[in-house]
């Protein structure tokens, strides 16, 4: 795309109140010829419905915001998209509410390669952390692309899955690209763009908002042929990312969790208004493969066996249940003493087949 096009589309992009939709009923007035509409006199603009203030903007725009927008797309990897070019993605062009530009940094051909969405809780338990890590590394493997939102907890564990497992993954930032949000994950940031994609529809220098986030979230759903939820309450922001999965015509998933675990009620709550209940990564394969535009491979999901415990210690493993249980309940259910079974707990947390949980309880993995 010319230089001068994106110029001054940019120009357009920067008015303030005047959204994709305008923009596009412009472009397509003046045969999307942008260098025409800026030219275009005060009576042609008010006539294409555009008002005094922004008409002002358009004939005397923000050259600071162009030229950052410019000097920053010029650098190896990034991308100015606007809703016109041939890079936008497809399936987010589907939606009703698509924006009019993406910024994207790194791979941009990921962005129309079979996506699906991992969200839930920033605040997730150890156990939602291992499930969206094992679902996206056992996707990416699969050759799709994970996406999500880079906050800390389950959409971090899904980057993070993806990369491990030598796959793709693309971050949908809530601020410009310039900002890294939240800072602590800076690294993975540099990570995804190294081996994956940055996107957001913000414009450079937008810093955290707390209304940025659920428009976000529309984009995380938009590229995805699915959204699959890991853990949430009832409150979560990622049920907003699954409701807007839903009216955009795309699956949601969802993962079970325990009945007294709070982080799994919004799990529940979909799964009680139509989600589909899954336990295994390679269910959503099945789902999705049709969609995703390749016969998935069936893959066998590595089946546990034989723990590898004694008699006694699977015992206790069976006793303790994946419900949270506290010591002296399991020293009722076992029999043993209270320096036995703490001498057990502790062998079996350290091989990972149980975890702490809040109250001094236990649960199973």
């Amino acid at each position: 795309m010319q230089s001068t096009q994106v110029s001054n589309f940019l120009r357009l992009y920067h008015v303030i109140g005047l959204g994709r939709v305008s923009i596009q009923r412009l472009a397509e007035q003046y045969e999307y010829s942008f260098k025409s509409i800026v030219d275009a006199s005060v009576d042609g603009l008010t006539k294409a419905g555009l008002n005094h203030r922004q008409i002002e903007q358009i004939r005397h725009p923000d050259l600071e915001k162009i030229e950052c927008d410019l000097q920053w797309a010029e650098k190896p990897q990034n991308h100015l998209i606007p809703f016109f070019d041939a890079n936008y993605p497809t399936l987010l062009k589907e939606t009703v509410d698509y924006p009019p530009l993406l910024y994207a940094s790194g791979n941009i051909e990921l962005l129309n390669r079979p996506q699906i969405a991992i969200v839930g809780s920033r605040n997730c338990s150890p156990g939602g952390a291992k499930n969206a890590f094992q679902f996206a590394s056992y996707l990416s493997q699969s050759g799709i692309t994970i996406t999500s939102g880079m906050a800390t907890g389950i959409d971090t564990q899904a980057h993070l899955g993806a990369l491990d497992g030598n796959g793709h993954t693309i971050a949908v930032a809530g601020t410009g690209l310039d900002r890294i949000y939240p800072s602590k994950n800076r690294q993975l940031a540099y990570d995804i763009h190294q081996n994956g994609l940055l996107v957001s529809e913000f414009p450079l220098g937008t810093g955290p908002a707390r209304e940025n986030f659920p428009r976000r979230n529309r984009i995380i759903s938009g590229l995805s042929v699915g959204t699959l939820v890991v853990e949430a309450t009832n409150r979560s922001g990622s049920l907003i990312t699954a409701h807007q999965a839903t009216e955009q015509g795309r699956e949601v998933f969802a993962i079970p969790g325990s009945i007294h675990n709070p982080q799994a009620r919004g799990c529940h709550q979909l799964i009680r208004n139509g989600a589909k209940l899954v336990e295994h990564a390679a269910d959503i394969v099945d789902e999705l493969s049709s969609l995703l535009g390749f016969i998935a491979e069936k893959q066998n999901i590595p089946q546990n066996e034989g723990s590898g415990l004694d008699l006694e210690s699977e015992s206790l493993l069976n006793a303790i249940g994946f419900d949270p249980v506290t010591a002296d309940e399991l020293v009722e259910r076992s029999g043993l003493t209270v320096d036995k079974l703490s001498s057990m707990l502790v062998l079996l947390e350290l091989n990972d087949f149980i975890q702490s949980a809040p109250g001094g309880c236990y649960v199973r993995i």
